[in-house]
């Protein structure tokens, strides 16, 4: 974005006319500009902070799933930060080796595990998702606090600047004192649309959508 001022500089006439002003003013303009990359920066910076609103009040997506318009917002507001992102951004880098926490997601799986929890007598905690790109491991974890835990292990292959292709190799229900086995169930791939060091936004092969940030701690099996 420029910035222009009109700055007044006196000067003296060369052939002073006693019926004129003893001095005239010469206006000259002045503009310093932000580069573009620092202009797309605050751009992004605002089109997060407005998704970020715009999720704040939806209980991980539960309430989304009961109300179309609002999911059509928060869709729009993915595209829009996806958009400023950049197309050829790439996101499959050291960077998305993480412990993320999921903040919304369109995903029914988890949102059902999520919602009813509360039928086996527990309520869902965290809900993570743990990326190792140098071991090309994506482990994604519901948490049932104190001790519970669904944990479903796979292994991935970067397939693209933006697209993971992942595989499910295992998964199981644990508790404090028993764990219950269950057999892995699919592959696809997810995209990161969007990347920095705060949040992650995916989208990926049946179209759903899921926004996570850093967790502050880093989960360990």
């Amino acid at each position: 974005m420029a910035t222009c001022l009109l700055l007044p500089i006196p000067s003296k006439p060369q052939n002073p006319n006693p019926n004129s002003p003893k001095h005239r003013h010469t206006k000259i303009t002045t503009c310093s500009s932000s580069s573009p990359s620092s202009s797309l920066t605050a751009q992004s910076q605002s089109a997060k902070r407005h998704l970020l609103y715009l999720i704040s009040d939806q209980d991980r997506g539960l309430k989304t799933q009961r109300d179309p318009p609002k999911r059509a917002s928060i869709v729009e507001a993915i595209d829009a930060l996806a958009l400023l992102g950049g197309r050829d951004a790439v996101t499959t880098g050291a960077s998305l080796s993480a412990t993320w926490r999921m903040l919304w997601t369109t995903e029914k799986e988890q949102l059902f595990i999520v919602e009813n929890a509360r039928l086996f007598g527990t309520a869902a905690g965290d809900v993570l998702q743990v990326i190792d790109v140098e071991n090309k491991t994506l482990n994604n974890v519901i948490t049932f606090p104190p001790h519970g835990v669904f944990f479903v292990r796979s292994v991935i292959e970067i397939d693209s600047p933006q697209r993971v292709n992942f595989r499910f190799t295992s998964a199981v229900l644990r508790g404090k004192n028993w764990e219950f086995p269950l057999p892995p169930f699919g592959q696809g791939w997810f995209e990161t649309v969007y990347l920095d060091d705060e949040i992650r936004v995916v989208k990926d092969i049946r179209g759903d959508y899921l926004v996570v940030d850093r967790a502050p701690y880093a989960w360990k099996e």
